[in-house]
């Protein structure tokens, strides 16, 4: 198989250099050209060579400034760049470096010395990026471990817990829909950061109940009303599904997706007046995945049916839900589950219990 060639940008605003450099590197090397910043700017980022040789002294756009746009921009900013110069004095060669360029090439050109350098230093970028990839794919390996740990986890209540099966897909649903709509809001940026975030959020959402594994069967399995002193034993559920989930994994390291989930467990009984349980949360106190599972739980726990009780109509749990804003619930969340609101009876409709 033929090796690709390595592309290299070459930025000069002087023609002579520029076929200087051609004729130098054209046989080892795809040659791009650019005779001004602006566009050196623009091949970098939709070209993406792999190395850049930028001239210092240009009008306009000079090198240095040219340097920090393609810094600055996510598809350019790693990018090895080696400043051209006819200048020779340390300082320049200084402000060059600390804007981020790996290498000095003096003007006039020696032919040898241009092509050991880039031959060096795009040797030195392809293990750079090996090692990259690496990480990346272990990252993403331990994720996945992650990930089937908490599932096998969230599946544990479904064992202890006939209703809870379908109930944990639908309210799964529900939180992935909000963190999705939330995200397309830029609310809570520094919460759910990105796509990622909301894969986290829709993996956390089916361990909120997991501290009843820990309930006793006469009180979980009850067919009627709690009594006060069943209803505290109960109350316990999130403070133990918390101190599973961070026992579970705390061989595994810190996690964002363990946190959430944690989080989720404990807080998805607080409202946002301060008068739920375990902690009497309030507010911007209560974590993200708590809030957007507290929407979820209710919402289920209306439209569908148990041994207690009859379900209500969609309509008639939206307003409810909604009723709930500022006080049990946070306001931005109900805005992002009005937004979604109509798309819930179709799941519904997929994941029905099996006594409906």
């Amino acid at each position: 198989m033929e090796q690709v060639r390595a592309k290299i940008l070459v930025v000069d605003d002087t023609k002579t250099n520029i076929e200087v450099l051609e004729g130098i590197l054209s046989s080892y090397y795809d040659v791009i050209v650019a005779m001004n910043g602006q566009k050196a700017v623009s091949l970098a980022q939709r070209v993406h060579p792999d190395l850049i040789l930028l001239d210092v002294m240009m009008p306009e756009m000079d090198g240095y400034e040219t340097l920090r746009q393609i810094r600055q921009n996510d598809a350019s900013k790693d990018i090895p760049v080696f400043f051209l110069t006819a200048k020779s004095d340390s300082q320049s060669e200084k402000q060059g470096l600390d804007l981020g360029a790996v290498d000095y090439i003096a003007k006039p050109f020696m032919p040898e010395l241009i092509l050991l350098r880039i031959k060096n230093q795009l040797e030195y970028k392809r293990q750079r990026d090996h090692l990259h990839e690496l990480v990346a794919e272990k990252t993403e390996d331990l994720r996945k471990t992650l990930k089937v740990l908490l599932t096998s986890l969230g599946a544990l209540a479904e064992y202890r817990d006939p209703e809870t099966g379908e109930h944990i897909r639908r309210t799964q649903f529900i939180v992935q829909a909000l963190a999705q709509e939330l995200l397309s809001r830029g609310k809570f940026p520094e919460y759910i950061k990105s796509i990622e975030y909301v894969d986290y959020y829709a993996t956390a959402a089916p361990l909120h109940d997991i501290g009843k594994v820990g309930i006793q069967d006469e009180i979980l399995r009850k067919p009627g009303k709690l009594t006060e002193e069943e209803r505290k034993v109960m109350m316990k559920h999130p403070q133990m599904g918390y101190d599973v989930l961070r026992g579970a994994t705390r061989a595994l390291g810190e996690s964002p997706m363990v946190r959430i989930a944690a989080d989720m467990a404990l807080a998805h009984h607080e409202r946002w007046d301060g008068e739920g349980y375990p902690n009497k949360l309030k507010g911007d106190q209560i974590p993200i995945g708590a809030r957007l599972m507290a929407v979820a739980d209710v919402y289920d726990a209306l439209v569908s049916k148990r041994p207690y009780k009859e379900p209500i109509a969609h309509p008639v749990a939206v307003k409810e839900i909604e009723g709930g804003k500022g006080t049990q619930f946070d306001p931005d969340v109900i805005d992002a589950f009005l937004k979604i609101a109509d798309t819930l009876p179709s799941i519904y409709e997929k994941f029905k219990d099996s006594e409906n």
